[in-house]
């Protein structure tokens, strides 16, 4: 049986997120606003209903995760400066975006 669902629910700022429900809960933000949460949790449940979140499966959230890992890489890759060294780079924008890959 799985420990974690996803969702996907766009982050409003202050309140997303209350202090109740980080006690209560794992929650987990990835790229396109994906969320983990426990599985088989009323809380979690609530708060996905709260926050407006639409249930993912596994296979649906991961293809939202890299298509943002995707586009964060193609970004990355084309953001050069003529005569910039790759550790330059690494300090002004920061490292590449790696892959990140979901749990059940």
């Amino acid at each position: 049986m799985a420990n974690y669902q996803y969702c996907e629910a766009t982050n409003w700022g202050k309140g997303f997120i209350t202090h109740g429900n980080a006690q209560k809960l794992e929650i987990s933000g990835f790229p396109g606003n994906v969320w983990k949460v426990n599985a088989n949790n009323q809380d979690a449940n609530r708060w996905i209903s709260g926050v407006a979140g639409v249930h993912k499966t596994l296979v649906e959230a991961q293809a939202i995760v890299d298509a943002e890992t995707t586009s964060a890489k193609s970004a990355w890759d084309s953001d050069n400066v003529e005569g910039e060294s790759a550790e330059d780079k690494n300090r002004r924008i920061g490292t590449r975006p790696e892959n990140i890959t979901l749990t059940e």
